[in-house]
């Protein structure tokens, strides 16, 4: 052979890919650690593979951690590679995604981690067992008599016990994705599914179990099928990872700050709460400049130990102005949830008319006591000339009032005090209450609207229309047959009216 022939050879034969150290490349996937299974695999390709991730920026690790949240293996049989994986004592097996190599093909083609497909997943027989701790041979029929769950959350009785979290939170991320793209549809699906399997005495294990529910269709259920089997859903991992998502849910846990103004900042290029505020042309309104203000602690759950302090507060704030005021704690307190994101209250006086002004009195007098940190006042624009309304709206007409209040640490009972930050050694926390005060006339219904969770007032209000020809709102209960609006001075006596079974403020969480 000439040396011409011998020099195309030498072209032509491809020089063994080094590997890359990980820190020598930048990591461009943060959210995704990558372990590669030398089993089946061989340690040649395996380090091929591996310097191949890395040089487009993904995270590999040589070792099988906590920190890895994608398994990747190649003609390893299920059952076989799950005992392994078992047998490495991680913390939690079931979040981490055991994916077959064509999931890696498709990701190093894309140059990113692409979307975990059900085609990617490496399944054992019997998913059920290593994911959700199922004990063998449980028991797969209904959790309760279709027959006894309705279409309607006023009619179903759901506590604070949820024994379906690991579906409902899905659920309402959905809903939430959902409702920041403008989808009512699937939102309201994805809240009314979530509503159902809150309502469930026990937990369900299988799809066979939901046959036959109310408001699960097949989306719902392909979801649930997909946690079942992998203890997750790939569809919540990818919108937690999405960017818009992210900035959305930030900005709009700022006081103040709705879906369309997070949107209109997140299409201006803002992608954190310091963008916004050092952005020279974004001009706060007051809440807003409150909600940024108090950001670190309005921001954190409010314990019932607090709202039972800030209910102190507030009553004898009310009764030294008006001593036979009407007040009642509302929202998910009254329904005995155990945390909230704010505290709501409603008050009245016997007589009507006198509640006018009730709520500008307090308002000095907190402020006079020094803890009125900021309020936005609203007055009444309620017209009893224009009931009854066909259009429900999430704001009533009622005179109300947004607040800060500042909670001292020595009026919150229990251990743990105020809810704060390790390290914080103020003796206080700002804490955001709500007042409402309706006419005696509507105290009823606004108490029923400002107590049950959101779907049961929704499907309180479905209900009264679709099956008693009634319109429902906070302000009355109108009778389309009657023509004419029916008097109650107690949520018993509204539910009689709907011919309906009271349901108890602690069994109206859907």
């Amino acid at each position: 052979m000439n040396h011409a022939g011998m020099l195309a050879l030498v072209k032509k034969r491809k020089r063994p890919v080094e590997a890359v150290a990980q820190g020598q490349v930048e990591v461009k996937f943060k959210e995704v650690t990558l372990y590669l299974v030398e089993r089946k695999m061989g340690s040649s390709r395996r380090n091929f593979l591996t310097s191949l991730a890395r040089s487009k920026g993904f995270r590999v690790e040589d070792v099988l951690s906590d920190d890895v949240t994608h398994v990747v293996a190649e003609d390893n049989q299920a059952e076989v590679l799950w005992a392994w994986l078992m047998g490495h004592g991680l913390r939690d097996v079931s979040r981490v995604a055991v994916l077959d190599i064509s999931w890696f093909t498709d990701s190093m083609r894309e140059g990113r981690p692409v979307r975990v497909e059900t085609r990617h997943c490496i399944q054992v027989r019997e998913p059920v067992v290593s994911v959700s701790n199922t004990p063998t041979g449980t028991d797969c029929s209904p959790p309760t008599a279709v027959a006894n769950v309705s279409q309607y959350a006023c009619q179903r009785r759901t506590t604070t016990e949820n024994h379906n979290k690991i579906f409902t939170d899905v659920m309402e991320e959905l809903a939430e994705s959902s409702e920041f793209n403008e989808s009512k549809g699937p939102c309201l699906a994805f809240r009314q599914a979530a509503s159902v399997l809150k309502s469930l005495p026990s937990a369900v294990h299988c799809l066979e179990a939901i046959q036959g529910l109310p408001c699960l269709g097949e989306h719902t259920k392909a979801v649930m099928e997909e946690i079942l089997t992998f203890g997750r859903s790939f569809k919540v991992e990818e919108i937690r990872c999405d960017e818009r998502y992210q900035a959305l849910k930030l900005f709009t846990s700022v006081f103040g700050v709705g879906p369309k103004t997070a949107e209109k900042w997140y299409r201006r290029g803002l992608r954190s709460l310091q963008e916004i505020l050092t952005e020279p042309n974004i001009q706060l309104n007051r809440m807003q400049r409150a909600g940024f203000l108090y950001y670190s602690d309005i921001s954190k759950a409010v314990s019932k130990a607090e709202a039972k302090a800030l209910g102190c507060i507030i009553e004898e704030t009310v009764h030294w102005i008006a001593p036979d005021a009407i007040l009642a704690l509302t929202g998910g307190f009254r329904r005995g949830k155990e945390y909230g994101h704010d505290v709501d209250f409603l008050l009245t006086m016997p007589e009507m008319g006198k509640e006018e002004g009730l709520l500008l009195h307090v308002i000095d007098r907190l402020k006079d006591q020094g803890i009125l940190l900021y309020c936005e006042y609203q007055g009444s624009t309620f017209d009893v000339s224009k009931l009854p309304s066909c259009r429900f709206e999430d704001m009533d007409c009622f005179q109300k009032c947004f607040l800060i209040l500042r909670l001292e640490q020595g009026q919150v009972e229990g251990e743990r005090g105020l809810q704060r930050d390790p390290g914080d050694s103020r003796g206080w926390r700002a804490v955001r209450v709500d007042l409402v005060a309706p006419p005696v006339d509507c105290y009823a219904f606004a108490l029923l609207g400002w107590t049950g969770s959101r779907q049961f007032g929704r499907d309180l209000r479905t209900f009264a229309q679709k099956e008693r020809q009634m319109l429902l709102d906070n302000h009355a209960l109108y009778d389309k047959t009657k023509k004419l609006c029916l008097l109650a001075t107690t949520e018993e006596e509204i539910f009689a009216h709907l011919g309906l079974e009271y349901v108890e403020p602690w069994q109206r969480n859907a």
